[in-house]
């Protein structure tokens, strides 16, 4: 495969790993795009009854000018603390969403032909049952949250017999290096203070 073609590829693998790993923007720019279609649609059939002479449906573009350009009036303060925390809120929602990256619960594995994305649900799955065997518990006493940035081992020991933080942690971080993750999670392991009894 020749220079320009290979480049080529790789672009195009970033691209797919980049859209598999971060949550589309299109849910909230449907939202506003509705948001905006019906406020239009709202003031072109007002605008339609007034060019008609018509009464007005609700109120009319200029009565509702009018009421913004007199504002406070009459309006009860509280309200309007309500309605501008509302409306600060959605900003605040839709900024976020147009600024902050988006991740998805998925990381990728660094392979040198093909691309290749799990989602953390899977990569917990492996890692809880790598620190269950290094602890030498059942199961039920190992839970692994894995974040973008960090995998978070939760290991409740079986009462009596004390575990190695340390080896666990080690077994975990040397699991995490072999499946190769973009980006690589720090691992963190906690033992509960309280054992489990019978197990």
């Amino acid at each position: 495969m020749s220079g320009p073609s290979q480049e080529r590829q790789r672009d195009l693998d970033r691209h797919i790993l980049r859209r598999e790993t971060h949550s589309p923007r299109s849910g909230a720019a449907v939202i506003a795009a509705c948001l905006v279609a019906a406020a239009a649609l709202y003031f072109m059939l007002e605008s339609m009854l007034a060019a008609l002479g018509q009464p007005t449906w609700l109120a009319s573009p200029g009565m509702i000018l009018q009421w913004i350009a007199d504002l406070p009036g009459d309006t009860p303060r509280a309200l309007l603390g309500a309605a501008g925390m509302l409306l600060a809120l959605f900003g605040l929602i839709f900024l976020c969403h147009g600024i902050l990256p988006g991740r998805r619960a998925r990381h990728v594995i660094s392979h040198p032909r093909v691309a290749i994305v799990v989602d953390d649900e899977v990569i917990a799955s492996a890692l809880a049952k790598t620190a269950r065997v290094a602890a030498g518990v059942t199961r039920e006493q190992v839970m692994v949250v894995v974040s973008a940035r960090q995998v978070q081992v939760n290991v409740r020991p079986t009462s009596g017999i004390p575990l190695s933080e340390s080896q666990i942690q080690g077994a975990v971080e040397a699991r995490v290096a072999d499946m190769g993750l973009n980006p690589v999670p720090s691992v963190s392991v906690k033992l509960a203070d309280s054992g489990v009894i019978g197990v």
